[in-house]
């Protein structure tokens, strides 16, 4: 396989270091409903896993669920997420965190989405959490300050290159929180002390003081004990590599001394009509507003495969019909394949794997399926490859409903089109709809 590396920034020959591909993707802050744009990174990650485990690699993989730590603004500053979610909601951030994460997993699998491996609540890993600051103030890489325990960047020569950050240039402020007692502006904090009067249910006691977790810490604590480094391939969205990103490789160095992942991935955001998706705009649409609409899931997801997961992907219900379209013609396709088998030239699923295989390139595979003879076997790679239920969604039809078809088709000899139009409009009852050809009709499924 060819893999985009962000380390390195260009495509490069992958391989996994042991017998199995290490696999750590950055999962969902369960805090609110999720619209169509949080699944996108999603979608891609299930193809790359499909992928390795199509090119005969095992794959172990690690998704997290942060229910605490994750602040309103990506640095120091601002609201936990969980705890802003329980003030509007009424309910205790570990209601609030066992609701959403229940939507987001069903959903998830709605979106047909392979199980993690390990799905790891950062809640569930506080020890752990606890342990690694020990360690990094233990190999002097932290302070401490009245809010917070921090890490201390410039004790990190390598902490600017992964994101190509300008840190002489950064000013207070402008990429994570600013405080006065920070020793430079890069700093962050790796956990977060509660301050006398303020509210926040979700609190451990550490250095003799209540307080939770850094966001960053989470990946870096689940990645040492669920994994061991380095892993693989660490997988996330553009948005992680200039903060989130960063600091777990700061962590993970300054706990452990080593690298954390040999590639990363990281895939670019979705707009919606050419605007950034926000509540302000009216267009966090849900799987939920999708299918009241009368689309699938799975036809949101043949419409993020049929585009490159680096490419900046513009979302319109348009857009969205056409890829519904395409899902539909490939069914057909498959339902022609149970009555006339084809007979494919030799290797064309081998052509759409080494398409995925570089770089994840299903916009290509995509247009090499449209082009080419697929034999049911074919198909049936290619669903297991794309997870996009053709198969399930397409099964082959009764005896019954095959003497149906036979009957309208001596009708239609006969000249009898009363009769062959009463067994089409039977037959589209049972959801089946005809294509009248030289060779007789070719069935498929009505949707």
């Amino acid at each position: 396989m060819k893999l985009y590396n962000t380390l390195s920034r260009k495509l490069e020959n992958f391989k996994p270091a042991g017998d199995v591909v290490k696999i750590y993707t950055c999962g969902p802050t369960v805090y609110n409903f999720p619209h169509i744009g949080n699944y996108a990174a999603y979608a891609y990650w299930d193809l790359l896993v499909r992928c390795l485990k199509a090119n005969g690699y095992k794959v172990k993989r690690v998704l997290n669920l942060t229910d605490v730590g994750h602040l309103t603004s990506d640095g120091d500053e601002g609201e936990d997420k969980l705890e802003k979610g329980a003030r509007l909601s009424g309910k205790t951030p570990f209601e609030v965190a066992e609701f959403y994460s229940k939507v987001y997993l069903d959903n998830y699998a709605k979106m047909e989405f392979l199980p993690a491996d390990v799905i790891a609540r950062a809640t569930d890993y506080i020890a752990e959490d606890m342990e690694a600051v020990d360690v990094m103030t233990a190999n002097g890489f932290t302070y401490e300050t009245r809010d917070g325990v921090y890490y201390d960047t410039s004790k990190f020569p390598g902490y600017a290159d992964f994101a190509q950050l300008n840190l002489s240039g950064l000013q207070a402020g402008a990429r994570v929180g600013f405080s006065s007692e920070k020793r430079n502006v890069s700093d962050f904090a790796v956990w977060k002390f509660i301050q006398p009067g303020e509210k926040h249910a979700m609190r451990w006691d550490y250095l003799g003081r209540p307080g939770y977790p850094g966001w960053h810490l989470e990946c870096a604590t689940i990645i040492h004990k669920e994994l061991g480094e380095p892993i693989d391939i660490h997988t996330g969205g553009i948005d992680h590599i200039p903060v989130h990103h960063t600091n777990e490789i700061a962590e993970t160095y300054a706990a452990w001394g080593k690298q954390l992942s040999r590639f990363w991935l990281h895939c670019d955001f979705i707009t919606i009509d050419g605007q950034k998706i926000s509540k302000s705009l009216g267009n966090t649409y849900t799987l939920e507003d999708l299918e009241e609409r009368g689309f699938l899931a799975m036809d949101y997801k043949m419409w993020l495969l049929s585009g490159h997961y680096q490419g900046t992907r513009n979302f319109t219900f348009e857009s969205l019909e056409a890829a519904k379209n395409r899902r539909a013609s490939w069914r057909a396709r498959i339902a022609s394949c149970y009555q006339k088998p084809v007979e494919s030239d030799e290797g064309n699923f081998a052509r759409v794997l080494d398409a995925v295989s570089n770089n994840l390139n299903s916009a290509e595979a995509c247009a090499i399926i449209d082009n080419s003879k697929l034999t049911l076997n074919d198909w049936r790679q290619i669903d297991e490859l794309f997870g996009l239920r053709l198969i399930s969604d397409t099964p082959d039809v009764s005896s019954d409903i095959y003497d149906l078809i036979h009957e309208r088709d001596a009708a239609r000899t006969a000249k009898d089109f009363a009769r062959s139009d009463e067994i089409r409009n039977k037959l589209l009852a049972h959801g089946i709809a005809l294509n009248d050809s030289s060779d007789g009709a070719i069935w498929y499924y009505n949707i």
